[in-house]
């Protein structure tokens, strides 16, 4: 089965951990695949070489680093006969999280041999490909200012969002699915795929990533007095029914603003305009899954 490898070394704990890249090519040769490895180069170079792999006839192409790369790589793998294989090496990974994909050291290249191909939804936000969740809001600002860290990891996730509090203030928004319709002021707006952001948090329980439908959440009133419990309960999974959190769940969302701004889609920043339409893209990703994974079923 013909495999790329797509490896990012410049992803933090990839280049933090450099023997990654020997452990790869070593996998390779123990198994004796029909697989190379290619490094990225620049912003978007993983969506160009998972181009060319599909293009070259590969089965499989397996994204070694953070949500940016495999965000980039899956953009290229949509609705194609090629798997996407996950090594989670990045902050969040939330959606290796929620299909239970564990990372380098923990049976990441194990599950490449002895999972099952699983096909999921993807969702498009402005025309960009997302397949963990999307946001505007606050969220949109930590990961901008995220983006330009030299260090990651939860720890420094926490410290950034620190940091912004005192800058930001919330935006109104006004959301319509076909089926109902609203105007608030949220602190946050997200559009998830699976449950989770990465690292536990969880922005949309219950949500599933082959169910034909994406999860909205608005957290409305976010201020000091509540936002450790509102941050305790997104670790805990139970946003559901709290005070100041607005759940919809639909096929597309239309999300108009009062101004352009920045939007992520799996962590990636994009300016863009006042409207924002967002559609979920049916049964339209392949990927590689522990034969029974933790995530939903």
């Amino acid at each position: 089965m013909k495999t790329r490898f797509i490896f990012n070394p410049r992803s933090g704990h990839n280049a933090r951990n450099p023997y990654l890249l020997e452990r790869t090519r070593h996998f390779i040769a123990e198994h004796r695949l029909d697989a190379d490895v290619v490094l990225t180069e620049r912003p978007r170079h993983a969506t160009e070489l998972a181009r060319r792999a599909v293009d070259e006839g590969c089965e499989r192409v397996v994204a070694i680093g953070g949500d940016g790369t495999l965000n980039e790589t899956a953009a290229a793998l949509v609705n194609t006969p090629a798997a996407l294989g996950l090594v989670p090496c990045g902050s969040g990974n939330g959606l290796g999280r929620h299909l239970g994909i564990p990372g380098p050291g923990k049976g990441a290249y194990r599950t490449l041999l002895d999972g099952r191909v699983r096909t999921i939804d993807t969702g498009t936000a402005a025309g960009f490909p997302f397949f963990n969740a999307m946001g505007v809001g606050f969220d949109a600002e930590i990961s901008t200012r995220f983006n330009h860290l030299h260090r990651r990891g939860l720890g420094a996730y926490i410290g950034t969002g620190l940091k912004a509090w005192n800058d930001y203030r919330p935006e109104r928004y006004h959301v319509r699915n076909g089926v109902t319709e609203l105007t608030t002021t949220a602190f946050i707006a997200s559009v998830a795929n699976s449950d989770q952001y990465g690292n536990d948090c969880f922005i949309a329980p219950g949500a599933k990533v082959d169910d034909g439908q994406l999860d909205l959440t608005l957290l409305t009133k976010v201020n000091l007095f509540n936002a450790l419990p509102l941050a305790a309960r997104l670790f805990a999974g139970k946003i559901d029914g709290g005070p100041g959190v607005v759940r919809l769940r639909g096929d597309h969302f239309t999300i108009t603003r009062e101004r352009p701004g920045p939007l992520h889609t799996d962590g990636e920043v994009h300016d863009v305009g006042e409207e924002i339409e967002i559609r979920v893209v049916p049964a339209s990703l392949r990927i590689i899954v522990p034969a029974a994974e933790s995530g939903d079923q």
